[in-house]
């Protein structure tokens, strides 16, 4: 499976191709990076004949760059909207028996917020994107970039804090949602005990029962301590596993995690 994506550095002339570069603020200091600094792909969304175009600052960390699971995840997301059968298939099949509608996701850990704004456009969805403090101007300013499509799709991107175990935070976010995403989530061993107590306000702390989707590239072997503790409270399955890119062994897999009966 692949997804069509255009990579744009910031050194080359793409006015007359991307609308993008027509809406950079001229101010502000999380838009100073300079044109070596910053880059921006394009991600074409089939489904909806659409591009979302995302902006990534590598200079400023893990956080705003774009990884291989969050690109799984919007493709597996375009092919259902397509009409294929994929993990997502569930999701059209409640939004056509007029189940909650608009679908109400939450996205942890959302870096640039590429999932989040593709779930919204692809879905017609009201999604919440989340992540640390210092990483929201980023993700505003993606989904500002993209607010024609998501528009024209009736999508919906709200943008908050959440820093993973942190009460007040959590409780500001709020537990009203159909389906929660992520994508390389698991990565710091030092945050694998917040992201379980945040999974856990979120998929036990409520009366609805609701699902997350977690897309996930295997880096180091301590990532099963993770795996382990989490298997002590949630069922977890794996749901799709993506063929390895070329040079590769490994690929990306998506698991589903949901309360213990």
């Amino acid at each position: 499976m692949t997804s069509p994506i255009v990579e744009i550095k910031g050194d080359i002339d793409t006015d007359d191709l991307n609308p993008f570069t027509m809406i950079l603020p001229q101010d502000g200091h999380d838009n100073d990076a300079t044109p070596q600094q910053q880059q921006q792909q394009l991600h074409f969304l089939q489904s909806i004949n659409s591009n979302v175009v995302i902006r990534q600052l590598p200079s400023e960390g893990l956080s705003f760059q774009l990884w291989p699971a969050a690109t799984v995840l919007v493709t597996l997301l375009d092919n259902t909207r397509s009409g294929e059968s994929t993990p997502f298939s569930e999701l059209f099949k409640r939004q056509e028996k007029g189940v909650s509608l608009p679908l109400r996701i939450l996205e942890l850990g959302s870096g640039t917020g590429v999932v989040g704004i593709a779930a919204a456009a692809i879905l017609g969805a009201k999604v919440t994107v989340t992540d640390l403090p210092h990483v929201l101007p980023n993700i505003q300013f993606n989904v500002d970039a993209n607010s024609h499509v998501l528009e024209q799709q009736s999508g919906g991107v709200d943008v908050k804090a959440l820093s993973w175990g942190d009460n007040q935070h959590m409780e500001a976010v709020g537990r009203d949602y159909d389906l929660i995403l992520g994508s390389d989530v698991v990565y710091h061993d030092h945050l694998y005990d917040p992201l379980i107590n945040t999974l856990r306000f979120f998929l036990l702390g409520g009366g609805k029962k609701i699902a997350f989707v977690m897309a996930h590239l295997r880096r180091w072997k301590k990532e099963s301590a993770f795996f382990k503790r989490a298997k002590k409270l949630f069922d977890v399955q794996i749901i799709h596993t993506e063929p390895p890119p070329d040079g590769s062994r490994i690929g990306v897999v998506v698991y589903l995690f949901t309360g213990k009966r």
